[in-house]
């Protein structure tokens, strides 16, 4: 059984104000060395689960992890919140984590990585043959857009309503190496573009690749990086599964000695700008027909098309359960915004807290409605 496991990270704020605040360092302090990490903004702290090949086991692990943010958090009187972007925040109180690699990246980036406080879901899922994974993502690439669609979290930026689903997408976009992943006939292809990257000077190392998926630099995995921070664990496991499910897929065909498919990549990139703006509730671009059609429908598409793959994992009746309870209410953008219009952007980041550190059902059968409400 093929392993998956997550990287979640948070944005930290505090319990009062319901501010972005710099407080990753003390949180960090209070947490173990191992599964819990830094990122480039003292604003936001990252957990890894270990891998896993049942979802239940990773979904202790990852109520596990939250649980342990949530009370190192609470010591520095802060909440974690999985968003890919936190609807209030300055850009000044977003400050540079310590670290000589962290200064490479503002100096490398200007402006640009002054606003890169956002965070993002990303799925790793293991594979045997870097070179069969590298062929591979011909076939997951054009549904990469559909995990986005059902991950957008971000709609609100610095106190306003952008109008997108997903506004850390296009934030993430500007810059240089970010985008759908290239078409590679191996591994060592992969491996040349990135080392060609380097060598230009566009990035200074392998981490740099900001991909909306990569042939991990450090663990033998293909990883996915397009989706926000979920606040629900349900969505998590989610786009676990499918995307372990696109990956068995895609690798199945390359053994099979199937032809790719070749979707351009203008498309590609106007796919994920089409799931950022609308999310589930507008027009995506079907991967079939490479034309215009509902959200809901193309999710739909997406469980079909891994459909036997999703049964081999025995992950079927999780993802059609979830995926039923998502198209029903709708996108993280979505409840944002609902919230957000009645009661304000404080009440937008209780209810992205509350999700994060709290664990039950999102989308209960009804033995569990009562458990849930």
């Amino acid at each position: 059984m093929t392993t998956v496991g997550v990287e979640e990270e948070f944005h930290l704020v505090d319990r009062h104000t319901r501010q972005l605040t710099p407080g990753a360092a003390s949180v960090l302090e209070l947490l173990p060395p191992q599964g819990f990490t830094a990122e480039s903004k003292a604003t936001i702290v990252e957990t890894n689960s270990d891998p896993h090949t049942a979802l239940d086991s990773l979904r202790d692990d990852l109520v596990r992890s939250r649980t342990l943010v949530t009370r190192a958090a609470a010591r520095r009187d802060l909440v974690p919140m999985a968003a890919g972007t936190a609807p209030l925040a300055r850009v000044e109180d977003a400050t540079t984590t310590p670290g000589t690699r962290y200064a490479e990246i503002d100096r490398a980036f200007a402006r640009l990585a002054d606003e890169m406080f956002v965070c993002g879901l990303h799925v790793h899922v293991g594979v045997e043959d870097r070179d069969v994974a590298a062929a591979a993502c011909a076939w997951i690439s054009p549904w990469v857009p559909t995990l986005l669609a059902l991950s957008a979290g971000s709609p609100y930026w610095l106190g306003t309503d952008t109008g997108f689903a997903s506004w850390r997408t296009i934030l993430w976009r500007r810059l240089p190496t970010a985008g759908p992943m290239p078409p590679c006939r191996s591994a060592s292809d992969y491996d040349a573009m990135v080392s060609s990257l380097i060598d230009s000077g566009v990035i200074s190392d392998r981490g740099m690749v900001y991909q909306d998926m990569r042939l991990s630099a450090h663990v033998p995995t293909l990883e996915l990086r397009v989706c926000d921070s979920i606040a629900d664990i349900d969505g998590v496991l989610l786009a676990a599964a499918l995307f372990r499910a696109l990956v068995r897929h895609g690798t199945n065909a390359v053994l099979a000695g199937h032809e790719p498919p070749s979707t351009p990549e203008p498309l590609l990139r106007g796919a994920t700008w089409r799931a950022a703006r609308s999310g589930l509730e507008g027009d995506l671009i079907d991967p079939g027909t490479l034309q215009r059609a509902r959200a809901r429908a193309v999710v739909q598409r997406l469980v079909a098309h891994v459909a036997d793959e999703l049964r081999w994992y025995e992950d079927w009746d999780r993802v059609t359960h979830t995926v039923a309870g998502v198209l029903r209410t709708g996108s993280w953008a979505r409840k944002q915004r609902a919230v957000g219009r009645r009661r304000g952007l404080p009440a937008v980041v209780d209810l992205l807290t509350d999700k994060t550190t709290a664990f039950g059902p999102s989308y209960p059968t009804p033995e569990h409605a009562t458990d849930a409400a």
